[in-house]
């Protein structure tokens, strides 16, 4: 009996919760109900005002079938629900926050997409165009400065100074004349320079020490020391010595372009050289159409015109009206060049450099120098005394010598 009763206790506590489980459901039941009409009425509410914004004129006929929805919205209690007011739900608040940003600008000076710089070939041709040009400008400079070092200029001047007394303003222009020349190699027309003055003042001299300097620094082949005299004795042999002149110029100008190096060629006592040989030497300095023969030096040596040479310097060269010595005015550069276009047309193409005469001075150090040579003490009383045995021309208080150094070798000699 007890177990029964139990039983039936048991049953009915099962029973009263089971009701009220139903209880419960049908509360949660309702709610979610009312949830799902609650947003189904907002969802139509969203829907009417999206269209009222995009068909004005469908507006009305959206609000009477929504009618029915608004009044149960506005009897339902707000707390449950998330409707705002018309006008200010949270797309319009967005949408309104979204209409106040105002557009983006960018600066004039920026594009949203650049251009592409389309690189012109003519600027890159006119680059390439100035290196290349500056590549050939400065290699001209550095060439002439490597080309004027290979030919010792500044040692051939010491040694000019050093050895040749009292023909200052002509060595300068023979060191002139040569620096111009040896600056480049490729010339329009050789380069002849004559040399012309008295005996005994320097000129073969100075043919000597040119063609001992030039056979160190070009070699002995590219340089050529032509006496008239010696090498061409007989006047039935010009014909023969013509030839040959014009052979070997010929071999040592191929040489010397094979070498890139310019030959000095030195033509003393010129004075006494034939018609025939002056017209093969001019035939050579003249300037051709080919490049044949026009990288060379000429030096032509002579004591032509020796009397208009010493009448001018005794004319001008007084105590007063010269304060250097050895100078030359263009006044007789003129006169020499009239006169030797008489002798011949090969003049015409030389630069003239005329040697003065030398003081007694000059002659004195040139026994000093000479009596140095040969192993005596040059005593000063001694060289005075060896210098007055010499004949001078007088002009106020300055002497000249008749003949120059000539004979200072001679006068050291009987010592």
């Amino acid at each position: 009996m007890g177990d029964k009763n139990t039983d039936a206790m048991f049953s009915e506590d099962e029973l009263e919760k089971s009701e009220e489980n139903r209880a419960v459901t049908f509360s949660q039941f309702s709610s979610s109900i009312r949830a799902v009409v609650r947003i189904r009425q907002k969802y139509q509410l969203m829907k009417k005002q999206r269209m009222e914004r995009t068909a004005p004129t469908a507006s009305l006929h959206s609000a009477n079938l929504l009618s029915p929805y608004k009044d149960q919205r506005s009897t339902s209690p707000k707390i449950f629900t998330f409707d705002v007011a018309a006008g200010n739900s949270p797309v319009s608040v967005i949408k309104k926050r979204k209409r106040k940003k105002g557009r983006v600008l960018f600066p004039n000076s920026s594009r949203r997409v650049l251009p592409t710089k389309k690189q012109s070939r003519a600027k890159s041709c006119l680059i390439l165009l100035c290196v290349v040009v500056f590549m050939q400008v400065y290699n001209a400079i550095e060439n002439l400065d490597d080309h004027v070092l290979k030919y010792d200029l500044e040692g051939l001047e010491k040694t000019l100074k050093r050895e040749v007394f009292g023909q200052q303003e002509a060595i300068e222009g023979l060191l002139g004349h040569l620096t111009d020349y040896l600056s480049t190699y490729v010339h329009k027309k050789p380069l002849v320079v004559s040399l012309l003055g008295s005996s005994g003042v320097g000129k073969s001299h100075i043919g000597r020490l040119l063609a001992q300097h030039f056979r160190s620094v070009v070699g002995e082949q590219l340089v050529m020391q032509y006496f008239v005299l010696h090498h061409c004795p007989n006047e039935g042999d010009v014909p023969l010595c013509s030839e040959t002149l014009t052979l070997q110029i010929t071999e040592m100008v191929t040489q010397a372009e094979e070498e890139e190096k310019i030959p000095l060629f030195i033509f003393d006592e010129i004075e006494h050289m034939p018609t025939e040989l002056l017209d093969t030497v001019e035939h050579l300095i003249m300037k051709k159409d080919n490049n044949e023969y026009l990288n060379a030096i000429y030096i032509l040596i002579s004591n032509l015109e020796q009397e208009e040479i010493t009448k001018f310097v005794l004319q001008n060269f007084t105590s007063n009206s010269v304060t250097g010595r050895g100078h030359i005015s263009k006044e007789l550069n003129n006169l020499l060049q009239s006169n030797l276009k008489k002798h011949h047309s090969l003049w015409l193409e030389a630069e003239l450099l005329p040697l003065t005469l030398l003081e007694k001075s000059h002659v004195m150090e040139c026994f000093i120098d000479e009596m140095s040579r040969e192993g005596f003490y040059p005593e000063r009383s001694h060289v005075e005394r060896l210098a007055d045995e010499l004949s001078y021309y007088s002009v106020g208080e300055r002497e000249f010598s008749r003949t120059g150094c000539k004979q200072v070798v001679a006068k050291v000699n009987l010592l």
